[in-house]
């Protein structure tokens, strides 16, 4: 295991700050509802500064790939403020996802090769698992991966449709699981390769831009063991929950802060609406829920960087008790907010699409409950 460079709470809420600030700054609700609109799906300029000016891409990898080296914590950290402001990026399919599959691989040239440019944010890439059922379970991977002598690329070429790909239709580098004689295997593929054609998809949450990938005899190279599959993508949803869960954290922290400014202005029969007894349930309540899905999330990220073997199963259970939190959050918004909360100008709405799809992202409640029995060894 790769040495994790700790910050301190102080250096943690000065990073906090620093993200807050910055996107604030550059990607406001009216940024977010113009960005969420147009393809690509994010703001280049904006990726640019968030590298430069912040080094964000590159923060969890290690010091030898061209990163800095902190952990979960710190990555966490990011990841909450991005779900508070609904960034539209390309960070989570590209660091918490593509990055970590190039690490679990296991495979040095290929970290080699493809990490320093994610690190610089010269590189956006996408991971690509799921097919026509949205699930990351091996057996379903269909997508079939073929040696031929004559091909390009290490001779292998992919044949198959991949859907639900986050920031697929504008990645630079995809990673694809697809099937071998082997198994489940990992391999890459450079955009613009021929036979692959890349689609966006119309999905519940347009602010995580999804899409859909054909893969017709796209010639690609292999990444760490033939039929590693499998394990890889256990490994890699184990972060991807975790990252998963910052996110839904800062996003249900949101919703709560919308709702109680609302209620310390809103007047409703001559009295503020804040005063009622059945607003001040609500918000109670979905204090409550943010503060188990923040110390859920945060102890999971802790445990990641102590390289704890129970991080696997705090993973999944802080997935699943952080979409509880943000939907619970953001369906109460809108009930805070009365008439107001269900039209299209109001964010909140924004936030309720968000909850729902990261709730379903990696299979739905049920794939959830099910991954972490398996984590328990049950």
């Amino acid at each position: 295991m790769t040495d994790v460079v700790e910050l301190s709470e102080t250096e943690l809420d000065e990073l906090r700050s620093a993200v807050r600030s910055f996107l604030e700054a550059k990607s406001p609700e009216e940024a977010v509802r113009k960005t969420m609109e147009s393809e690509p799906r994010y703001d280049p300029q904006v990726w640019a500064q968030m590298a430069e000016q912040l080094r964000l891409p590159g923060l969890a990898i290690p010091e030898e790939y061209g990163g800095d080296g902190f952990g979960q914590v710190a990555l966490g950290a990011v990841l909450e403020e991005m779900g508070r402001a609904l960034v539209c990026s390309p960070f989570f399919a590209t660091v918490v996802l593509a990055a970590r599959a190039l690490l679990a691989s296991g495979d040095s040239d290929a970290c080699a090769r493809h990490l320093p440019g994610i690190a610089a944010g010269t590189t956006t890439a996408a991971l690509a698992v799921a097919e026509r059922t949205g699930a990351w379970d091996p057996v379903q991977i269909t997508t079939r991966a073929v040696r031929r002598s004559e091909a390009p690329s290490g001779g292998w070429e992919l044949t198959g449709t991949k859907s639900f790909v986050i920031d697929g239709a504008s990645a630079d580098l995809l990673l694809v699981i697809a099937r071998t004689t082997a198994g489940p295997s990992l391999f890459t593929v450079d955009r613009g390769a021929p036979g692959l054609t890349a689609e966006p998809m119309e999905t519940l949450d347009a602010t995580r831009a999804m899409a859909r990938l054909r893969l017709d005899g796209t010639p690609a190279t292999p990444v760490g063991t033939d039929g590693a599959g499998g394990r890889l993508m256990a490994r890699v949803l184990d972060f991807a929950a975790l990252g998963l869960a910052a996110e839904q954290t800062g996003g249900a922290a949101r919703c709560l802060e919308s709702s109680t400014a609302y209620a310390g202005t809103r007047v409703q029969f001559g009295r503020l609406i804040g005063s009622f007894q059945a607003v001040k349930h609500k918000c109670a309540d979905m204090l409550v829920q943010l503060e188990l899905a923040r110390a859920a999330a945060r102890e999971a990220a802790r445990l990641a960087d102590l390289g704890d073997e129970g991080f696997a199963v705090a993973a999944a259970a802080a997935h699943l008790t952080c979409s509880r939190a943000y939907m619970f959050a953001a369906t109460e918004n809108i009930q805070v907010h009365g008439g107001i909360g269900f039209t299209w100008e109001h964010p909140a709405h924004l936030y309720f699409r968000r909850a729902k799809s990261s709730q379903l992202l990696f299979g739905g409640p049920s794939a959830s409950h099910e991954r972490l029995l398996e984590r328990l060894g049950i």
